[in-house]
């Protein structure tokens, strides 16, 4: 457990009950009464709920609806009181909870930025030295002068986040709000997260395991109003979809943490060489609904970037086997990335690398030409263009979007000089798929399915 100065957050016996009345007189009789009689039936939604979290740490609370996810984030804020127990916060808290929580309908966008920002503890100055910036965030454009009644829900999300970004807080509480933005705003929330918790506090709820995983180090399991489980983020996110598995289904027939050793088959399979394969399923994929359809969008030349700027990335593109550039591809089919890079002096060195993302900006896959040319290693004279590229199968992929994020640095693996990243070049969606569970899949090598044994009969 961390010092007492060390932690941002601390629960310690919180619990919190609503008075459920039967008939609208009882709430009347119960104030006539003054407490000496009871005229309602208490709900618990929160039971003896402890936990610290350290200054600097990401900790996820995940939960089935009704498991008291949302009770307790109000509780921390401040937003309700609770019926036993005390909260603790250091620092100044900026919270994104229930869609729209805090916004009045009839005020506009500009005026609820000010408002909220009051709220948050800026100075008039303050929200004027940040207006800006929170305006570029939120990118809603001439609707920031106009009612928020008239916002939809994406926008009302970006508004919202956008001045959370912006209020240099200590301690972030985010309840679901990204499931509700677009693709690009959902990635761009999750880089100023990635960059929020390198030194503050963030609580985060969730019921999207992967960005628990994602952002978070530790998790605690809420069920019926009582933590089930703290843990790591992995062990806690297993524990949630064991328990969303045998709510379903019923108990798991296998022993919880069961390890088995490697079967006969699994050896055969490890020794099999590694050439390159087609999924034997493939053909009769393709030719039904299952077929893994990926739209490709153009090379984004004005998305975010960073770095140097001494080498910079002209455009990428996607292509097929024959080297034509795609605007359609399917999951398990070979295809190249390709890269085109300028340098704007004499560059030793380069290197060229990509990362395939979810909308979480969590990396898939990826790859860059360092090892692979390193004995080789390419000389550019000022003004000189070149090109990076990757052939692979493309990965089968569960319907959503992803995003190629495109690198050329300049040096070694270990140590280099980042000249420019693009976050978010090029944007697949997935159409159909025949994923059946994970995140992405590959090409199977083998699949089968035999009798190993039968009884006898008589």
């Amino acid at each position: 457990m961390s010092s007492s100065n060390e932690i941002a957050i601390s629960v310690n016996g919180v619990s919190k009950y609503f008075e459920i009345y039967e008939k609208p007189s009882h709430r009347l009789w119960q104030m006539i009464y003054r407490g000496h009689k009871q005229f309602f039936r208490p709900f618990w939604a929160l039971q003896d709920i402890s936990f610290d979290v350290a200054k600097g740490e990401s900790v996820g609370i995940i939960g089935r609806n009704g498991a008291g996810k949302s009770t307790l984030l109000q509780i921390v804020t401040g937003t309700l009181t609770p019926s036993a127990g005390t909260v603790s916060v250091q620092g100044r808290v900026a919270a994104l909870l229930e869609l729209g929580s805090g916004f009045n309908p009839e005020f506009t966008g500009r005026e609820n930025v000010c408002l909220n920002a009051a709220v948050l503890g800026l100075s008039n100055e303050e929200v004027n030295a940040k207006y800006d910036d929170i305006a570029a965030f939120a990118d809603i454009g001439e609707f920031m002068d106009q009612p928020v009644k008239t916002y939809s829900s994406g926008m009302i999300v970006r508004l919202g986040f956008a001045v959370i970004a912006h209020v240099d807080a200590d301690v972030l509480i985010v309840d679901e709000a990204l499931a509700v933005g677009d693709a690009f705003f959902t990635q761009k929330c999750m880089r100023f997260l990635r960059r929020f918790m390198e030194q503050n506090t963030i609580l985060f709820v969730s019921h999207d395991v992967a960005a628990v995983n994602s952002l978070c180090r530790r998790a605690v399991l809420l069920q019926n109003g009582r933590i089930k489980h703290i843990g790591s983020a992995k062990e806690v996110t297993e524990q949630y979809l064991e328990d969303m598995y045998e709510s379903v289904q019923g108990d798991s027939a296998l022993p919880h943490g069961q390890e088995q050793g490697a079967s006969q088959a699994e050896l055969l399979v490890g020794m099999m060489e590694a050439n390159d394969f087609r999924d034997m399923r493939q053909d009769f994929i393709n030719s039904t609904n299952l077929r893994n359809d990926m739209e490709v969008f153009r090379f984004d030349a004005q998305g975010a970037s960073f770095g140097k700027g001494e080498i910079t990335i002209e455009s990428a593109v996607l292509s097929d086997e024959q080297g034509k550039p795609v605007s359609w591809i399917v999951g398990g089919e070979m295809v190249s990335l390709h890269v085109w890079c300028r340098a704007h002096r004499e560059a030793f060195s380069p290197i060229v690398g990509f990362h395939l993302k979810d909308r979480l900006g969590q990396s898939l896959m990826g790859d860059n030409t360092f090892l692979a040319c390193m004995d080789t290693p390419l000389h550019v004279p000022a003004g000189g263009r070149f090109s990076g590229k990757f052939t692979f199968r493309m990965p089968i992929l569960a319907a959503g979007d992803y995003f190629f994020a495109v690198a050329v640095a300049e040096g070694t693996q270990a140590k280099h000089v980042q000249q420019q990243w693009r976050h978010d070049a090029i944007r697949i969606s997935s159409i159909s798929t025949s994923i059946s569970t994970g995140i992405m899949g590959i090409p199977m090598r083998e699949i089968s399915l035999t009798l190993l044994d039968a009884p006898m009969l008589g």
